[in-house]
């Protein structure tokens, strides 16, 4: 296993001396579908990641059917910030998705105010391990379908929500993990369905 790399970015965005706040999102899903790639896409700063590329030593263990273009693969966590303003600054965690790295989900997922559950329509069931362990953490999170150009069912957000057994209470949107403006779309969704959550849980106590 390598050693993790980060490269600064050309137009760097230095943290606020103001800063005093941090919010950790979490961004976990199956292999191959989109996690590193929205985290690169959002983040204000270059993206420290642990991409390495994928061996022969896979061969066997990692899954790769519909993926099978996919050259890289993350093996611990991607990290990503945003500055929500001067003193609150959000940070992103990408999971890695393949099974051998679940052992590192739990970690990740201390602290964290809520996450983003990427889907890959090709790959559902690959989507079934975040959910569960989000439900049982009790972490709030909203559903992000990655659409891929090859995907030729094209989904709709409920039958989707049908097949995942998601309740009407967890927010899905569709995205391109690609685009800066569509992960951040993403993001709002989570960070909107948090204050919702907030307020009910304020009009209970």
């Amino acid at each position: 296993m390598g050693s993790a790399t980060s490269e600064l970015p050309a137009q760097r965005t230095p943290l606020a001396d103001a800063a005093e706040t941090g919010l950790k999102i979490v961004v976990v899903g199956g292999f191959g579908v989109g996690k590193t790639t929205l985290v690169r896409s959002v983040s204000e700063i270059r993206p420290l990641n642990t991409e390495e590329v994928m061996t022969q030593a896979g061969q066997g263990v990692d899954e790769t059917t519909g993926v099978e273009r996919k050259t890289t693969t993350t093996v611990a966590f991607d990290f990503g910030r945003i500055s929500l303003s001067r003193r609150m600054v959000l940070y992103l965690f990408g999971a890695p998705g393949q099974e051998r790295f679940w052992f590192l989900w739990d970690r990740l997922f201390s602290g964290t105010l809520g996450a983003i559950v990427l889907v890959d329509t090709r790959r559902m069931e690959d989507s079934w391990y975040a959910i569960d362990r989000l439900e049982y953490h009790e972490t709030p999170f909203v559903v992000a379908v990655n659409r891929f150009d090859d995907d030729k069912r094209r989904l709709s957000l409920d039958e989707i929500r049908q097949a995942l057994a998601l309740g009407e209470h967890v927010p899905m949107v569709d995205c391109d993990a690609r685009v800066r403006s569509s992960g951040k779309e993403v993001l709002i969704t989570l960070v909107d369905h948090l204050y919702a959550l907030a307020l009910s849980q304020e009009g209970t106590s």
